[in-house]
């Protein structure tokens, strides 16, 4: 449990968590998603008018028709992706890719975080819940924009397409290029730290094996193969609800343990005064631990009834809210100054096995949201051409495989891995999940935003900007100390 220990307090150190992480897990929001979809993150015309006529939305307020030609002349769409199933998700599905993407496996240190923050951390996982749910509303807003009649049509599809529509006056795709890299650097490393953490997990589950931990994390590669063949978001959308449930069991473990020890419980555990750093640090694995952005604009595209998308985030970020509040209060009730890094180590040897087998099945189910966002990404860049090869299913199968090797090699042979993930995440988390939601907010809006929305976005990047900034402090002192 040494070396599990080890990395978790890496990243502590580095404001990482998703993911999905934990977007899911790299996400302190970012080590996860995150579960973290088929993530169709380009879409042809033609698709949405038939998304469209399925629906079989009656005429109203709100009009989802995309009909980009005729919103947008300098909009250009992407080639038609012919390996891709499109199936529209309901509201309860897409709640839960949302729910695996900011209830990922370090929400296990958040009694931690509280240990270093005492009665102001449980107002930051408030804070957080609502600056998160924020973020994500105002950039769906950034989709849409109002024709002639008031109404609200979707002429944006993706994140890059909002990027590209905000720096068209400076370059057509210099926005587009940014968040396509950034977003590929964070699913990427999040799908590494799964494979790092299911190696650890899997070493400290079966310590009289005589296997190394790389030779674990090739083991657990393995089982991840299949997801070269996911194609739609409804398979993901699955896959995101059986690691929700799994980690709702750790989570219930956890707790009923906790309430077996209600007799040692007291309020004077809890700190009045903190340091400064620390306090950092606790702030860091707190905010991100709600990340999701990354994954709001395909999960809002792809569902039946996206009228239902802001009401679905309200209450998953509510529910999160509790959950996390809950059980990291009684979490640290319990243990008070002796709370370790990862809650787990506090738990009796006999409860240690089963709570890491658990640890490792929503590692593994974590894996093919940030995995399969990030080729989806990389397939539509190159298949934007005409050429016919680069759109074959044949083609697509092999950028998914290559992107899977290409998360083991890295997992294995990479040094201080969890120390530069975080200098990579301290830069892309705050940035997807803070300053560009904010940013792009405001260059979009700015002229029917009421004064408190345009202070509301300026604070949010300022407190972005910040979180970056003290992430990369944290995550250079460390690799300069290694």
């Amino acid at each position: 449990m040494a070396h599990l220990k080890q990395t978790f307090s890496s990243l502590f150190n580095c404001f990482r968590e998703t993911p999905s992480l934990f977007l899911g897990m790299v996400r302190w929001d970012s080590c996860l998603d995150t579960d973290e979809e088929h993530v169709h993150f380009a879409r042809r015309d033609e698709l949405n008018r038939t998304h469209s006529e399925e629906r079989g939305e009656p005429d109203g307020p709100l009009n989802f028709e995309l009909d980009v030609c005729h919103q947008d002349p300098e909009y250009k769409s992407p080639a038609p992706l012919p390996h891709a199933q499109i199936k529209l998700i309901t509201s309860w599905e897409a709640g839960w890719n949302v729910t695996n993407a900011i209830q990922g496996i370090f929400v296990l240190g958040l009694p931690y975080a509280l240990l270093h923050s005492g009665y102001s951390g449980l107002f930051l996982i408030i804070l957080a819940a609502a600056l998160c749910c924020y973020t994500g509303k105002i950039l769906i807003a950034c989709l849409y924009e109002e024709n002639e009649n008031g109404q609200l049509i979707r002429v944006r599809d993706t994140y890059e397409d909002i990027a590209n529509a905000c720096c068209k006056n400076l370059s057509p795709k210099l926005g587009g290029i940014v968040v396509n890299v950034t977003q590929v650097m964070e699913l990427i490393m999040t799908c590494i730290l799964y494979l790092v953490v299911s190696g650890n997990l899997l070493l400290h589950s079966f310590p009289y094996v005589l296997v190394t931990e790389k030779t674990w994390s090739a083991i657990a590669f393995v089982t991840l193969l299949p997801c070269v063949f996911i194609k739609t978001l409804k398979i993901v959308s699955k896959l995101s609800q059986l690691c929700s449930l799994v980690h709702f069991f750790i989570i219930l473990v956890v707790m009923t343990y906790c309430l077996t020890q209600i007799h040692q419980w007291s309020w004077a555990k809890f700190r009045l005064s903190i340091e400064f750093e620390d306090f950092l640090v606790s702030v860091g694995v707190i905010i991100f631990s709600y990340t999701s952005q990354i994954f709001l604009p395909t999960l809002e595209g792809n569902m039946k009834n996206p009228g239902e998308f802001r009401c679905m985030l309200n209450w998953t970020h509510f529910f999160a809210c509790v959950l996390k509040t809950t059980f990291a209060l009684t979490a640290f009730l319990t243990w008070g100054e002796e709370t370790k890094e990862v809650i787990t180590d506090n738990l009796p040897s006999f409860l240690q096995t089963l709570v890491n087998l658990c640890l490792l099945t929503k590692a593994l189910l974590s894996y093919p949201l940030p995995f399969f966002a990030a080729t989806e990404i990389v397939y539509t860049c190159i298949s934007r051409g005409n050429h016919s090869n680069y759109r074959s299913p044949l083609f697509a199968l092999g950028v998914r495989g290559s992107f899977l090797l290409i998360t083991l090699l890295m997992a294995m042979f990479i040094p201080h891995f969890a120390l530069l993930m975080g200098l990579t995440g301290s830069v892309t988390g705050a940035a997807m999940t803070f300053l560009l939601p904010s940013l792009f907010h405001l260059k979009l809006k700015w002229k029917k935003l009421s004064f408190i929305e345009k202070c509301a976005d300026i604070s949010v990047f300022a407190l972005g900007f910040l979180c970056s900034l003290a992430g990369m402090v944290c995550s250079i002192k460390g690799l300069t100390n290694q």
